[in-house]
C-alpha cells in the first residue's frame, strides 16, 4: 500500500481496500452478466428489456469506476483482472444457454445479491470511520435497488 495524505489509519485503508475490491470483482461481474443478458434476450417486450439491460450494465459500469478509484485513492491496487473477479464475486454464475424471461430473473437474482453485497459494505465502512467509502456504497445501494424494481416488474407480467 502507497503512501497517502488522506487521514485515514493505515490499519482502515488496508481494510477498506480489501472490502472495495471485494465488492470490485461483484460489480464487474455484474457487468458483465447484464451484458450477457442484453446480448441474448429475446421474446415479449425484447426491446424494452434489451435496453433496459444496457442501462443497467451503464450504471454499473460507473461503479466499477468509482471503486477502483477509491481503491487506488486510499493507496491501494485495483485488482479488477478476470482472475482477480473469478476469484472473489459473489455473484452465483450466469449461465448462458437460457431463454428470454429466465434472464430478467437471473439478472435480479444478481443484483439483489449486489445490493446486500453493498448494503453489508456500508456499515462495515461506516463502522471503520470511512464515510466516503460508505457512500459510495450507499448509492451503489440505491441504484440496485431501484435496478431491481423495475426487473421485478418485468417478473410480474
Amino acid at each position: 500500500m502507497r503512501n497517502t495524505r488522506i487521514d485515514l489509519a493505515p490499519d482502515v485503508r488496508e481494510k477498506m481496500i480489501e472490502l472495495l475490491n471485494a465488492r470490485l470483482a461483484d460489480a464487474i461481474d455484474l457487468k458483465l452478466q447484464a451484458k450477457q443478458a442484453h446480448w441474448n434476450v429475446k421474446g415479449a417486450n425484447f426491446i424494452a428489456i434489451h435496453e433496459l439491460f444496457d442501462a443497467i450494465a451503464t450504471r454499473v459500469d460507473a461503479q466499477v469506476d468509482d471503486l477502483a478509484e477509491r481503491v487506488t485513492a486510499l493507496g491501494g491496487i485495483a485488482e479488477g483482472t478476470l482472475q482477480a473477479v473469478a476469484g472473489r464475486t459473489k455473484l452465483a454464475t450466469y449461465p448462458v444457454a437460457i431463454g428470454g424471461g429466465q434472464h430478467v430473473a437471473r439478472l435480479a437474482d444478481a443484483i439483489a445479491v449486489y445490493g446486500k453485497g453493498a448494503r453489508a459494505a456500508i456499515d462495515t465502512a461506516t463502522d471503520a470511520g470511512d464515510a466516503d467509502t460508505a457512500d459510495i456504497f450507499t448509492g451503489i445501494s440505491r441504484a440496485a435497488d431501484k435496478d431491481l424494481w423495475f426487473l421485478e416488474a418485468h417478473l410480474e407480467g
